[in-house]
Parts: structure tokens; C-alpha cells; sequence
């Protein structure tokens, strides 16, 4: 684990997409969940939404949050499993610059505590996209505590060390903090 030192907190403005063919905004637990997660983290909710398990409405979802220059983070939750319309692996990582290959075998290390061996059916997977990380988890409730709690709520921590996200995802801020100022 990794270590807390004192500086500032920096909030990070993050989209939330669940990917079902049945939820609604009403039965999506697992959406809500992360979106109460990363607000009591001190986070802020930028977007949500709900897209069926398609890949062209994943993506255009995704795409238009990836091309926003105030969504920093995006958590998906739903379709990385191996069932026939599962397709949020095969949808996502191709829009990735690089992929953040420790998030799915990190995921799947911590899950075995909880679900035995039925991790291996996780496809979970993370990538980074016009330094945006973008965490694609499986849609349960339970796996969604799973990623947040033990992965991405420390990597979104601009105190946690050695390393964290915050510094990749906000470096735009003062790019635009030297833009307005040169404006000025």
C-alpha cells in the first residue's frame, strides 16, 4: 500500500457511464455507487449517463468525454464480462493512447479475495485518452466497491505516493491557467 503525505487535496472532475441493457437511472446501484464514491472522496460528478451495451454508443459517450476539457476521469461500469452482448473491452480500447495494463490484473488480484477464481471472468481494463484514464469495471455493485476502493480512489489522490493520476489528468489546468493569463 502505498503511502499519504499532507499536501492539498486536488478535486478531479470525473463522468460516470453505465453500460446495461436493462438499468435505468432508478435500479443503476452500481453507477450510483461510484458517483457517491467519488463524491464523498471530494470529487466532482461531471456526467452520468447509461448507454445499452452497444460499442458505437459506448464510444461516441466516451469519445465526446474523452474530447470535453472539464471530464478528467471517466468510470465505466458494465459490459467487461464474457456474455453475449459484453463488448465494453472491445469498444473502449481502441479510442486508448496507452492502456493501463496493472488496473485489470490489479482488479482481478484484490476481486480473488472476494470471488475465488470467478475473477478470470473479469475483462476489467484501463487506458488513457488525451490524458484522461478512463477505468472500464464489471457492472456489479460489489465490483464497483472493489475498483474503487482498493485501486482508483488512491490513484485519483493527488497525496497518495509514490505516484497517483492527478498530476497526467490536471496538467491542462495550468496550460489553461498560462492561456488566460497571457490573454489577460
Amino acid at each position: 500500500m502505498g503511502h499519504v503525505d499532507t499536501t492539498n487535496f486536488v478535486p478531479l472532475n470525473i463522468a460516470v457511464l453505465t453500460v446495461s441493457d436493462t438499468r435505468t437511472e432508478e435500479t443503476d446501484t452500481s453507477g450510483q455507487h461510484l458517483v457517491e464514491s467519488l463524491q464523498e472522496a471530494g470529487h466532482k460528478l461531471a456526467a452520468k449517463t447509461i448507454v445499452i451495451d452497444d460499442v458505437y454508443q459506448m464510444r461516441s459517450v466516451v469519445s465526446n468525454w474523452i474530447a470535453d476539457t472539464v471530464v478528467e476521469i471517466v468510470l465505466v461500469t458494465g459490459g467487461t464480462g464474457f456474455s453475449g452482448r459484453d463488448s465494453t473491452p472491445e469498444a473502449l480500447s481502441p479510442l486508448f493512447d496507452k492502456d493501463v495494463t496493472g488496473f485489470g490484473e490489479l482488479f482481478r488480484a484484490v476481486s480473488h479475495d472476494d470471488i475465488g477464481t470467478s475473477t478470470i471472468q473479469s475483462r476489467a481494463i484501463a487506458g488513457i485518452a488525451n490524458n484522461k484514464v478512463i477505468f472500464c469495471m464489471p457492472g456489479s455493485t460489489n465490483a464497483c466497491r472493489t475498483g474503487w476502493q482498493h485501486i482508483i480512489k488512491e490513484q485519483l489522490d493527488s497525496r497518495h505516493k509514490p505516484c497517483n493520476f492527478v498530476g497526467l489528468v490536471t496538467a491542462h489546468r495550468i496550460e489553461d491557467s498560462k492561456e488566460c493569463e497571457s490573454r489577460g
